[in-house]
């Protein structure tokens, strides 16, 4: 191979990889976020936390957001103040989607299931439904064996 050859092919492999990258750039910026009008916001509200989950019709989630992700510590993960700032930044993040109607399903006992639904409000979702789907038990737990005295 001559040094003329050598050179050549070194400026072939070189604009080759600058089409590669140049391509998988233009990939990269032409992809956008679909558009998802309307979802569902699931709601987990126990004693120690809260967790707000945004989702399209399909359950495919877009956005979840828990209090501990937010910053708070401790107790005050389950405090109603906790429970509309993670809606907050959850509608935030979603802004993207440009959702406007959500169905809402809560589920736990926690303080966080009002002040989050409130916040929805507050933070421009229309709220079409809301519904509670906190899991009950219909015979409960096996009673204890009785005691043999």
């Amino acid at each position: 191979m001559t040094e003329e050859t050598k050179i050549i092919t070194e400026k072939d492999k070189a604009a080759t990889t600058d089409q590669a990258a140049t391509a998988t750039a233009a990939k990269r910026r032409s992809r956008k976020k679909r558009q998802v009008t309307r979802g569902r916001v699931h709601i987990l509200a126990t004693y120690n936390n809260t967790v707000i989950t945004l989702a399209d019709q399909t359950g495919s989630v877009l956005v979840n957001c828990s209090a501990g992700q937010v910053g708070f510590k401790g107790p005050k993960k389950a405090t109603p103040y906790a429970a509309g700032v993670i809606v907050k930044t959850a509608i935030e993040r979603v802004r993207e989607y440009a959702l406007k109607d959500v169905d809402v399903f809560v589920k736990g006992v926690g303080v966080g299931r009002e002040a989050a639904i409130r916040a929805l409000y507050a933070n421009g979702l229309n709220v079409l439904s809301i519904k509670d789907v906190t899991p009950v038990p219909h015979n409960g737990c096996r009673p204890p064996r009785p005691r043999r005295v």
